[in-house]
């Protein structure tokens, strides 16, 4: 599609710029202002090309009401990337670095119809069962657990430190890892996400979930896992691999990235410490303005169709931009006149976030005990300093440097008056590991000191 002549230029350092060719998604510059982008993408109407890595290409619906229509109408736009017709074609190789988050694997997210259905409600139902004070105690246990590995230092990043970490160490313990597999589930995760030999990261997480299972069918607990299992969809060993993996994998990483979206929205804007804390209120603006997953629900069209006068073929990837729906002109009108959650930041229809209300209360649980442990928490580094990690499909931060006034002794560390803290685990420096096994493996013995 050509761009018109009164069209606005592409943001500087766009590699589109006067071209009026496909715009880029996954540069430095698209990270640092993805806003300005997003502006520029609205004058091709409410669909635009776009590339989401060299050679892949897209199209990303950044109008609300369009993104609706997609998301709503399931028998149009399918789900099953084995539709995607420039991966079938070849142009697109498993190597990609976008391929791991958009080929097909067998799980209800890349399921359609009866089999969408079945794997759904399996999922919707096991995730029912997570009672609000277990998610509560376990968060607060783990927050502490992480906090103690940095009070004592007065300073932390509180992405690596604390919020990259508690949702894995949370879904560990909901999940009902033990110590050996819990430590290969947390280094596969973030492995794939950080692309730190993301191949073999994958390999060891589906081979420690598979491991989960077999462990689960001889001995069952009250843990999502077991749920699943007894779930009476009677899923496969096969289909509960790929189920929890989905649940492990693209959980944890939209978490991660919504509450070191919500700390960095919490220490930017100074109302909401004058106005006295309003995490939830912090967490709803982030939700509307700064969305953990910026881009992503692939579709498919199963015939060539017009997406709001935009044309598609069938087999073409569609992606729907839930930041630039959020802050377009038809929903920043409902959001003032009070619709406070009516944004598309869990997206909507029939594969909308799962676990929406687990989300939302792990983070207001993990931000709040951060900032009751450490009430004078700012950031170290001016706000214009800080980077977002590039991609087509998260909204990150890189980092997010914090100082605070050291605290000593057991305060923050989230377990019964009177422990002491195991020797590896002092506070006067990162956490470290004993020399058999990793993280979560330390996080239990720490529990049990």
């Amino acid at each position: 599609m050509d761009a018109h002549d009164t069209a606005p230029l592409p943001p500087p350092g766009c590699p589109a710029h006067g071209s009026g060719g496909r715009v880029p998604l996954y540069g430095p510059e698209f990270a640092a202002a993805p806003q300005e982008y997003y502006e520029y993408l609205r004058h091709f109407g409410p669909a635009a090309p776009v590339e989401l890595a060299p050679g892949v290409e897209a199209t990303l619906v950044t109008d609300y009401a369009a993104a609706l229509q997609l998301l709503q109408d399931s028998g149009t736009y399918r789900k099953d990337a084995r539709r995607w017709r420039a991966y079938n074609e070849g142009k697109i190789g498993p190597d990609n670095p976008v391929a791991p988050l958009l080929a097909y694997r067998p799980n209800c997210m890349f399921a359609d119809g009866a089999d969408h259905l079945r794997l759904r409600q399996a999922v919707t139902d096991s995730m029912a069962r997570v009672d609000t004070r277990r998610l509560s105690r376990s968060t607060e246990q783990i927050s502490g657990y992480l906090i103690s590995q940095f009070a004592a230092r007065g300073s932390a990043d509180l992405l690596g430190d604390y919020a990259k970490q508690l949702p894995l160490f949370v879904f560990n313990e909901l999940f009902g890892c033990p110590a050996g597999i819990g430590d290969r589930v947390l280094f596969g995760i973030s492995g794939m996400f950080d692309g730190v030999n993301a191949e073999k990261a994958t390999e060891v997480l589906f081979q420690a979930v598979g491991e989960l299972v077999a462990l689960k069918r001889s001995r069952p607990g009250e843990d999502v896992t077991s749920w699943l299992m007894q779930h009476q969809s009677a899923l496969t060993d096969e289909e509960m691999v790929h189920q929890l993996a989905l649940l492990l994998g693209a959980g944890a990483e939209p978490l991660r990235n919504l509450i070191g979206n919500t700390l960095h929205r919490l220490l930017t804007h100074e109302r909401y410490a004058r106005e006295g804390g309003l995490i939830d209120e912090a967490l709803d603006d982030t939700l509307w303005e700064n969305p953990p997953m910026s881009n992503y629900a692939p579709h498919y069209p199963a015939a060539d169709v017009e997406l709001a006068g935009h044309p598609l073929r069938a087999g073409d990837l569609v992606l729907v931009s839930f930041a630039a729906a959020n802050t377009g002109p038809a929903l920043q009108a409902a959001r003032q006149a009070g619709s406070n959650r009516a944004h598309l930041a869990w997206s909507a229809g029939p594969h909308a976030c799962p676990s929406k209300e687990p989300a939302r209360h792990i983070t207001v649980t993990a931000v709040e005990n951060l900032l009751n442990e450490l009430p004078d928490l700012e950031l170290a580094v001016p706000e214009d300093s800080l980077t977002w990690r590039p991609g087509p499909f998260n909204r990150a931060l890189a980092n997010l440097p914090a100082r605070f006034t050291p605290v000593r002794g057991d305060r923050g560390t989230g377990r019964p008056t009177g422990d002491a803290a195991p020797a590896q685990h002092s506070a006067s420096g990162p956490a470290r590991a004993p020399e058999r096994g990793g993280m979560w493996s330390s996080f239990l013995n720490w529990l049990t000191r």
